[in-house]
C-alpha cells in the first residue's frame, strides 16, 4: 500500500492541530481554570508527538531504507506518542489535586477549541484507524490511539469547562473543573501507557 495517504493524513493532523496549543493558551491568560490549563499542557506534548511522528513516518517512506532500521525509527516514533499522552496525562493528574476557590474566570477560548476537537479528533481516529487496518503501520497504529484519546479527552474536557462556563463560581463548577482534569488523566495514562507497552515490545523484538 501507497505510503501517501498516511503522510497526508499526518500532515492535516499537524496543521490542524497547531492552533490549538496558541488558541487555549490565551484562554488560559484569560481564565483560572484548570481544566484549561491541563489542556493546555496536553495539547502541546500532543503536537511534538505528532509533528515527531510525521517528520519519522517521511524519513521512514524513503526508497531503499533497511527494513529493519525503518521498524525500529516508527516504533521509536510511537513511543514518543506514548510518552506524551503520559506527560499530559501527569499535567492533568497534579492540577486535579490543586486547591480551587473563586471564579475560574473566562473559559470560552478553551470551550470552543474543545468542541471542535471532538468533531475533528474522531474523524481523524476513523482515518488512522482504517489506513492501519489497510496497511498496518506502527506510526499510524500509535496515531489511532492517540485520537482516540484525544476525542474521548475533548467530550470530557467539553462537559466540564460547559458547566464551568453555566455556573461560574459555583461549587459545581468548581467540582467538575478538578473532576474533568482527573477523569481525563487517568484516560490518557491508561492510553499511553498501553501504546508504550506496544512499541517497547516493537522496539526489542527488532
Amino acid at each position: 500500500m501507497s505510503r501517501a495517504p498516511g503522510g497526508r493524513t499526518l500532515l492535516a493532523s499537524l496543521l490542524l492541530s497547531a492552533p490549538g496549543p496558541v488558541a487555549v493558551g490565551i484562554g488560559v491568560l484569560l481564565g483560572r481554570s484548570s481544566t484549561q490549563l491541563a489542556d493546555f499542557v496536553r495539547r502541546t506534548a500532543e503536537l511534538a508527538a505528532i509533528a515527531v511522528s510525521w517528520a519519522v513516518y517521511r524519513r521512514a517512506g524513503r526508497d531503499g531504507m533497511d527494513p529493519a532500521r525503518k521498524a525500529r525509527l516508527e516504533r521509536r516514533a510511537a513511543l514518543g506518542v506514548g510518552l506524551a499522552m503520559c506527560l499530559g496525562g501527569a499535567a492533568m493528574a497534579a492540577l486535579a489535586f490543586l486547591p480551587r476557590q473563586g471564579e475560574t474566570g473566562n473559559v470560552t477560548i478553551g470551550l470552543v477549541i474543545a468542541i471542535l476537537g471532538v468533531l475533528t479528533n474522531g474523524w481523524f481516529w476513523r482515518r488512522y484507524a482504517r489506513l492501519d487496518r489497510a496497511g498496518p503501520d506502527a506510526i499510524l497504529a500509535a496515531q489511532a490511539t492517540l485520537y482516540r484519546a484525544k476525542f474521548v479527552v475533548d467530550l470530557f474536557v467539553t462537559a466540564a469547562l460547559l458547566t464551568v462556563a453555566l455556573r461560574a463560581g459555583s461549587r459545581a463548577a468548581l467540582l467538575m473543573d478538578a473532576a474533568g482534569s482527573l477523569t481525563v488523566a487517568i484516560y490518557l495514562l491508561v492510553s499511553g501507557a498501553g501504546v508504550l507497552r506496544g512499541a517497547r515490545r516493537g522496539v526489542a523484538a527488532a
